[in-house]
């Protein structure tokens, strides 16, 4: 494990792949990077390459042959049994979006309007407003850049599907993969067909949340870990859900595994979860340091998370006080008060912010930071700071 009181500069280093300086091991550290060029998948040896063992070390029943009684005993200690269940192969690389659908979608268009834009300058250039953007926007810099003693887990979920979980974990994500210097994971939880790998501009998948369960192992360095996981921009990392195909749910106890082992390696962890009320969701909420709960701005999205909020009211308090709602209006004209449905929410004891339309984001592909429309960046922005200072409380 990184020193506890430098942890940052040593998973920084080691992406560098700078040797790592002398010290007092902490926590089994000196061990895993000991062990880093004869562990890695992005060494030379490939992970497929590594689940091989010599015959000889075969264990009695799992289909291989006693071995026979005239066969001399070699001298010395027996060697030690594999430490963890590798895969039974390592799986192909399949694409995020197949070859036949490419060719469908369309050139990504901008968060808003060039008539919105030109207003919105002018209405800067004339007005006082710029100098106090630019002081909000460092302020809320310095919030998320703030250093941790231990990796941040975010769990963010909805009550049902197409409420912008995934869009405001993609959200979330880049907002901390921009400001904060240590790596960043992004995790998709939800295998069933999730699109988090789509709106982050992956092009293929292969290791998934469930396959890493059986593969991660304490001593690993962090440039054993990330050469399971899909590389982003701004030194952030994807492990996907799925391959793009249906497959075995995620269990809790694989999703614990996971989470407990990479935590130390990534300053944040964005987790996008399942629908509530799926098993592995709730326990994503109650383990995580602080939660988003994504709401469509419509009638029957608020009414059902005025509900969710007022029976989480029954919770220990540190649960509602660590939920931040993320109120996303999914049309130019909703057919609600927005800001009086916010103000309902807030009630609650739920923290609250509106993620204003967008048509990049209501688009459905690529999330593109530069071509957000500026109140999206800056609501983004605002949302991101808070969810990270209310996981800052929560050990």
């Amino acid at each position: 494990m990184p020193n506890a009181n430098n942890w940052q500069s040593d998973v920084l280093r080691d992406l560098r792949g700078t040797p790592p300086q002398q010290h007092a091991p902490d926590h089994g550290s000196a061990q895993g990077h000991a062990q880093a060029q004869s562990h890695s998948p992005a060494q030379e040896q490939h992970p497929a390459q590594q689940q091989q063992r010599p015959q000889s070390q075969e264990p009695v029943g799992a289909g291989a042959q006693p071995p026979s009684r005239n066969t001399a005993a070699s001298p010395g200690p027996a060697a030690p049994p594999p430490r963890t269940q590798r895969p039974a192969r390592s799986p192909d690389s399949r694409p995020v979006v197949d070859s036949a659908l490419t060719g469908t979608a369309r050139r990504p268009q901008r968060g808003e309007s060039a008539a919105a834009r030109i207003s919105r300058a002018a209405r800067r250039i004339v007005s006082s407003s710029t100098a106090r953007e630019v002081a909000e926007l460092t302020r809320t810099a310095e919030q998320i850049q703030q250093p941790v003693t231990t990796g941040r887990q975010i769990a963010v979920t909805s009550i049902r599907g197409g409420a912008g979980k995934t869009t405001v974990a993609a959200l979330l994500g880049s907002a901390y993969a921009h400001y904060r210097h240590d790596p960043v994971l992004l995790v998709e939880a939800d295998p069933a067909l999730g699109s988090l790998p789509l709106r982050l501009g992956a092009d293929s998948l292969r290791w998934t949340t469930a396959d890493l369960a059986d593969i991660v192992e304490p001593q690993m360095s962090l440039l054993d870990v990330t050469g399971y996981l899909v590389q982003l921009p701004d030194n952030a990392w994807l492990l996907p859900g799925s391959q793009g195909r249906i497959g075995a749910m995620l269990d809790t106890a694989a999703y614990e595994r996971v989470m407990v082992a990479l935590r130390r390696y990534f300053g944040v962890t964005v987790v996008d979860c399942e629908t509530l009320p799926a098993e592995v969701a709730r326990v994503a909420l109650s383990a995580a340091q602080a939660r988003v709960l994504a709401v469509p701005a419509t009638l029957d999205g608020i009414t059902s998370t005025y509900a969710v909020l007022q029976w989480m009211q029954g919770l220990p308090r540190h649960m509602i006080a660590g939920t931040v709602v993320a109120l996303t209006s999914t049309t130019s004209r909703p057919g609600i008060d927005v800001e009086a449905a916010a103000e309902k929410l807030r009630s609650t004891g739920a923290a609250v912010h509106v993620l204003p339309h967008d048509r990049h984001l209501a688009a459905g592909g690529e999330l593109r930071t530069e071509l957000l429309a500026r109140p999206t960046r800056l609501a983004a922005t605002r949302l991101a700071a808070e969810v990270f200072q209310l996981s800052q409380k929560r050990r």
